[in-house]
């Protein structure tokens, strides 16, 4: 079961909807995303682990980096549940 309080809390942040835009159709760093916003690293770093726990996002390692990717799955979980109304 999917956490919704968590999703829509995650999805009421405009830099939050900004970071899933930006990594809809490529997997990025930290740092990549970081790039395109006038932010400290450390902030984006916070809201990259909000939009894991509400597993929006996951993350994956290659060699030294750790690229992060829409987690398409809980995306069709919340349309499904939206549908019903």
């Amino acid at each position: 079961m999917i956490d919704l309080v968590r999703i829509f809390d995650s999805l009421s942040n405009p830099i939050r909807i900004d970071i899933l835009l930006i990594i809809s159709n490529k997997n990025l760093t930290a740092g990549e995303i970081a790039s395109h916003f006038k932010l400290e690293k450390a902030t984006i770093s916070y809201h990259l682990s909000l939009l894991k726990k509400s597993k929006l996002i996951t993350d994956s390692k290659y060699k030294n980096y750790i690229y992060y990717s829409i987690n398409r799955d809980t995306f069709v979980e919340v349309i499904r549940w939206l549908d019903k109304f």
